[in-house]
């Protein structure tokens, strides 16, 4: 078990030093205080050895097991189970990923399980050993911290993710092929995100809503002031997929008017062509009829007898121009020329 710190925490301080996950639930037990305990990638039979001595609901313990859990709060008995999504955001291949955080919070002692190192909880526990006057509040207060330090986290992410969509609303009148593919990546991206942050409002009013119950319907300003904060992040993930849907649907009316507009060229271009055909095959067709009556009066045969005749020759002519001259008003008739 890779055990990250294991505190004994009385009246908000620390006592001792580190020290071994079990000794420091019996301490804190001895003492009336509470045990912290960060573990990163426990094994199934060490988490298991855990459970037994936190009495912690099975349920929870397999859940934890098998990761890949979307952020949730499920409360058994005494025991609240937090599963909380750390994000990166990488701008160079333009993905968020998203780790797992698992918190066991009972009366008292705090078991935190990260399963990818995702999460500095050693950041969390120094600014909460700052202020004892925090962690005098008992485990709710870890769960506090943790959520405020996971949500402030995902402040670059989303300003990663609106910096590419600043990109691509630049990139959509620029007839670039790739755009739809980033867009739809980054879709994918968003969408991972806001699995991760939907939650977490609802989460923070049932757990504002057990502290109530708990304190004499007390609330709990630290807890309403991380819900607001919660809500902006979801707001502005929410926000991110509408635009690239948007983004998405203008993309796909540019793709199809510019298609139209090919189309429209080509078929203008093919009328044009058409035209010169016709005018073509018109005037081949008016020069081939004198050509014709040439070519047969040119045979030099002995025996035609237009040959012999005095106006032979004019018949020749006129029959020339009046097949031409036919041929033209014909083909100026029908549009061709």
């Amino acid at each position: 078990m890779a055990v990250i710190d294991a505190g004994v925490y009385v009246a908000g301080r620390r006592v001792g030093g580190r020290s071994g996950a079990a000794d420091a639930v019996r301490a804190s037990r001895a003492q009336g205080g509470i045990a912290w305990v960060s573990l990163s990638r426990p094994r199934p039979e060490e988490m298991r050895e855990l459970a037994e001595l936190l009495d912690l609901d099975p349920l929870a313990v397999r859940d934890s097991l098998k990761g890949h859990q979307r952020s949730k709060l499920e409360r058994y008995g005494d025991l609240l189970f937090v599963v909380l999504q750390p994000a990166r955001y990488f701008d160079d291949r333009e993905t968020v990923e998203c780790s797992e955080v698992d918190l066991f919070i009972g009366p008292d002692y705090v078991l935190t399980v990260d399963s990818d190192d995702r999460i500095d909880d050693e950041l969390v526990r120094e600014k909460l050993e700052r202020h004892p006057e925090l962690l005098v509040n008992g485990p709710i207060a870890v769960l506090w911290a943790m959520m405020e330090h996971i949500l402030r986290e995902y402040g670059p992410v989303l300003a990663g993710v609106e910096n590419d969509i600043d990109e691509i609303e630049d990139e959509l009148f620029s007839h670039d092929e790739g755009v739809s593919r980033r867009i739809f990546k980054l879709q994918r991206e968003v969408i991972d995100l806001q699995h991760a942050t939907s939650p977490l409002p609802e989460m923070l009013v049932r757990v504002q809503a057990d502290l109530a119950r708990g304190d004499g319907g007390r609330t709990a300003p630290a807890f309403h002031e991380v819900e607001d904060s919660a809500r902006h992040v979801t707001d502005r993930v929410d926000a991110f997929r509408h635009t690239l849907e948007s983004a998405l649907g203008v993309h796909a009316t540019l793709v199809e008017q510019a298609n139209n507009d090919a189309m429209r060229r080509m078929t203008e271009f093919s009328i044009t062509q058409n035209d010169q055909v016709k005018k073509v095959s018109s005037w081949a067709a008016i020069l081939f009829a004198p050509t014709l009556v040439g070519t047969i009066y040119g045979m030099n045969f002995d025996y035609m007898p237009e040959l012999a005749w005095p106006w032979g020759y004019p018949m020749a002519l006129t029959l020339m121009a009046a097949t031409s001259t036919s041929l033209y008003f014909v083909f100026k008739r029908r549009g061709w020329l």
